[in-house]
């Protein structure tokens, strides 16, 4: 995709788009080639569509993860909970295994999800679109729950609940 723009320098434009709160969610599947439990946060994940009922997240093009889980088909996404901040830090290093220091459990499709998570979504691929530097996934859902308390949210730079990061 060509677009023509101004020029705008990528960390103003950072800067501007972090004043809107995110979600912090942690996509994860199995390896195609070992079965091990792969996965990446993004900040991206939402609701696309009612009927059918789908997803969509954006993943950068210079992932390491999403290449493991994407063979695959299928995924999962848990949404983090406040006060899972070290389960953000593991699960957004780029060295080792993610997993290691991380409870989780199967889906009923064995993608890994995260303990204690905010809610999660059990979710097939099915169709990846060019987004500039990023991937667009689009996901079919298969199955999801949700519990209580509040989401982990990234705002300006910070992780926190929505108490924490009122300005």
């Amino acid at each position: 995709m060509t677009l023509s723009s101004p020029t705008i320098e990528p960390r103003h434009f950072r800067d501007v788009m972090g004043h809107l709160p995110t979600g912090v969610v942690v996509v994860a599947g199995r390896e195609h080639a070992t079965g091990s439990p792969a996965g990446l946060v993004v900040g991206t994940f939402q609701s696309l569509s009612l009927d059918p009922p789908l997803v969509s997240f954006s993943v950068a093009t210079t992932s390491s993860s999403w290449p493991k889980i994407r063979p695959a088909g299928y995924f999962s996404a848990s949404v983090l909970a406040d006060g899972q901040h070290d389960v953000c830090g593991a699960m957004s290093s780029k060295q080792g295994d993610k997993f290691a220091a991380v409870d989780w459990h199967g889906s009923a499709d064995g993608n890994p999800l995260i303990a204690g998570a905010h809610a999660w979504i059990d979710c097939k691929t099915v169709q990846e679109l060019a987004g500039g530097d990023h991937v667009i996934v689009l996901a079919e859902v298969r199955r999801l729950d949700a519990g209580g308390g509040e989401p982990l949210v990234f705002h300006r730079g910070r992780l926190g609940g929505y108490r924490e990061l009122r300005v």
